[in-house]
């Protein structure tokens, strides 16, 4: 494997850590700078919504200045943000400590784009092997970013403010891994310029669809689920704390474990399998999860939806490398990233009143609209032409 992806997943690992450490401690530092508790979890929903708001001007300032600076520059966009955050602790200041994560998810944007350069490194067969690696990095993400906690304890003088620093340095290195391996890149050829096809055009594939909706619903239906199931266990059915944060943990787990598989999967099974499988696996977590709300159940359920998330989303991913030639690939990756990062701001947003209105049954039973379109996609598809 090139060094570049080893050095992709490294910068992978420390930049994404702001997502876990938001999702862990976002809305307990938001209850304690606002008086409403009805806005505690706002700054979460600002991080996704940063996200789903810059996936498209991260595309285009890709395809016009290149990808190396706008990482580089993303980093030390990220790592000022980090330092706004811990000052908006240390001030007490509930807006600008929102603001700050909005900031985090307009860098976790431009993070998404290491996939598309990490599989452009590589040849067309080891596409899915490699979009599948990057993935692992999520897991190093998912322990750091919670990790940074600590600094907190260690500075109680500080609080939250000092785990914010932390992340303002890990950023830093992140920024100094990428200057490191990122290549220059090289002016884009004027003869493949004139020859890229219009958005219209490139929307007019079939595969195209079927890659995005992939993804798209991977992440979704996840983010609408995982959301919901903390607030389903403690507030629905008076669980612990700690067999929520179990459950979670576990089904991060099955998240990004199986990376380590899913793209020899798909060089040995083909993309057209993979999604199908993908969305049985999504049904059985859904059959499981509705059947009964106990603890074994929540557990078995969200560790089947995180499989199913990884094999959907990596077979997506994979398969979009094929709709698009170099000088399309950004406009192509930013219109993939739209729907797949706006789908699961909607279903992350949706979820907590959704589960309030209609409880836990009702909310597992709204997802099949989504997947029933993605299977008919698939079923619209020829096998052939969905070889890995």
């Amino acid at each position: 494997m090139p060094v570049l992806i080893w050095g992709l997943m490294l910068a992978q690992a420390l930049a994404l850590s702001a997502a876990p450490l938001m999702v862990f401690a976002g809305g307990i530092i938001g209850s304690q700078l606002h008086s409403d508790p009805r806005l505690s979890t706002l700054p979460v929903a600002a991080m996704i919504m940063g996200t789903a708001l810059a996936v498209l001007p991260a595309s285009q300032l890709a395809g016009r200045f290149g990808r190396r600076p706008l990482f580089l520059n993303a980093m030390l966009f990220g790592s000022c943000a980090a330092i706004a955050a811990a000052w908006s602790v240390h001030v007490q200041s509930f807006w600008a400590f929102t603001f700050s994560a909005l900031c985090f998810g307009a860098v976790g944007a431009v993070v998404q784009q290491f996939r598309f350069v990490a599989m452009a490194a590589v040849p067309a067969v080891q596409t899915p092997v490699v979009a599948a690696r990057l993935l692992l990095a999520g897991i190093v993400s998912a322990f750091l970013g919670p990790e940074l906690t600590r600094l907190a304890a260690w500075w109680p003088q500080w609080g939250f403010a000092a785990s914010f620093t932390g992340l303002a340095l890990f950023f830093v290195l992140a920024g100094v891994v990428l200057w490191w391996f990122m290549p220059q890149q090289k002016a884009a050829d004027s003869q493949q310029v004139a020859a890229a096809r219009p958005l219209h055009e490139l929307l007019q594939q079939p595969v195209l669809w079927l890659a995005m909706l992939s993804a798209a619903c991977a992440y979704g239906v996840m983010a609408y689920i995982m959301t919901a199931t903390p607030l389903s266990m403690t507030e629905g059915m008076g669980y612990a704390l700690s067999d929520a944060k179990w459950v979670i943990q576990s089904h991060i787990a099955a998240m990004f474990l199986p990376s380590l598989i899913s793209g020899h999967l798909i060089r040995w099974a083909g993309h057209w399998w993979m999604i199908m499988t993908g969305l049985m696996v999504m049904v059985a977590c859904l059959v499981i999860a509705w059947f009964d709300q106990t603890i074994l159940h929540y557990w078995l359920g969200l560790v089947l939806l995180g499989l199913g998330w990884n094999l959907l989303f990596v077979a997506g991913t994979s398969l979009l490398s094929q709709c698009y030639r170099p000088a399309e690939a950004t406009r192509v990756q930013g219109v993939n990233d739209l729907a797949v990062f706006g789908a699961q701001a909607i279903g992350a947003l949706a979820s907590g009143a959704v589960v309030l209105l209609i409880g836990w049954q009702g909310l597992l039973l709204t997802t099949i609209p989504a997947l029933l379109l993605l299977l008919v996609v698939l079923l619209r598809m020829p096998r052939t032409s969905l070889s890995a």
